[in-house]
């Protein structure tokens, strides 16, 4: 028999807790294909040498697919409530090892300039660390400038796999130009958000 406030649970009272979501689920399996995408995206770069295009060709699927999981596993996470701790942490991790993992491999063979790939993985690293040190405080909304970082930077490195002629191929440079500069950008701005966020307290917010 229940009491007043409920239909189960001691004294009768109703239990409000909801289930965390479980980890096994369809947003991490994207995760962890990501994850495992990144060792054949590697072997597929060197068996093509970027000289070699129907390897190139394959690498550079191989890369998309991996980056359209980025896209798909976060909508699903958020669409069906299956945030989950694993998630937070894997999702970044697989990203930044995907997009890390080419443009080392783009400059190994020259295609693109080895400071350029250093100043965009020392920004994407460094807002790795600075996300870890804001997180009690809160988390920072992503901003428009972020997703466009994103897409220019997908759209430079499948710009460079794919076995282009040489007069479409040399507008490359010119696209991994813009997703430089967007890069930085945003990292200046997620410094600054971060640090007004350290002294406000608890945001509400998301990806950078």
């Amino acid at each position: 028999m229940t009491g007043p406030g409920g239909s189960g649970g001691a004294g009768g009272v109703r239990s409000t807790a909801t289930a965390a979501p479980p980890v096994v689920n369809a947003a991490n399996a994207l995760t962890g294909l990501r994850m495992v995408l990144v060792p054949v995206f590697v072997v597929l770069v060197l068996v093509s040498a970027m000289t070699q295009p129907g390897w190139r060709i394959a690498a550079c699927l191989t890369f998309v697919i991996a980056s359209v999981t980025d896209l798909v596993d976060g909508w699903i996470a958020r669409r069906y409530a299956l945030v989950t701790s694993f998630g937070k942490v894997a999702d970044p991790i697989a990203d930044k090892a995907l997009t890390g993992t080419a443009l080392v491999l783009l400059s190994w063979y020259d295609q693109v300039p080895w400071w350029v790939t250093g100043l965009i993985l020392a920004r994407e690293f460094g807002i790795t660390l600075i996300r870890f040190w804001v997180l009690r405080h809160g988390v920072i909304a992503a901003s428009r400038g972020g997703k466009v970082k994103t897409a220019l930077q997908i759209l430079a490195i499948v710009w460079y796999l794919l076995p282009l002629p040489a007069v479409l191929a040399a507008a490359g440079s010119w696209i991994m130009a813009a997703a430089l500069v967007v890069t930085l950008a945003t990292g200046l701005d997620y410094v600054v958000r971060a640090v007004r966020l350290r002294r406000a307290g608890p945001a509400r917010g998301g990806r950078p």
